[in-house]
């Protein structure tokens, strides 16, 4: 049984809470099965955008994707812009933390 999408955003909203951080949803996707894209920052300093989609061997995984330099705030948008409307079921998250990407990864050992 795969865990709903909707109940892995909280998920990932409560921890970055818990842990002192901030998270916020900025596009909300389809609650059953919408891939999730992650916004990493560390107190307002842009990091990598990571996505979590299906590996080879059917699990999921998280990818870093988009625009290599996370300081070009525009390529950033475009590049979130053109996949929400690739896929409307996109949900994208703002997660502001001191190391965000070790918080994903904790949070993705969860489910």
């Amino acid at each position: 049984m795969r865990l709903k999408s909707r109940f892995l955003v909280d998920l990932l909203l409560r921890r970055a809470e818990a842990a002192g951080g901030f998270a916020a949803i900025l596009a909300h996707g389809d609650d059953a099965s919408g891939i999730i894209l992650v916004q990493c920052s560390d107190r307002g300093v842009p990091g990598v955008l990571l996505e979590r989609r299906f590996g080879a061997d059917g699990h999921y995984i998280w990818e870093a994707v988009g625009p290599t330099d996370p300081n070009d705030g525009e390529s950033r948008k475009n590049y979130q812009d053109r996949r929400r409307n690739a896929d409307p079921d996109l949900w994208i998250i703002e997660l502001d933390i001191a190391n965000a990407p070790q918080l994903v990864a904790e949070w993705a050992a969860l489910t």
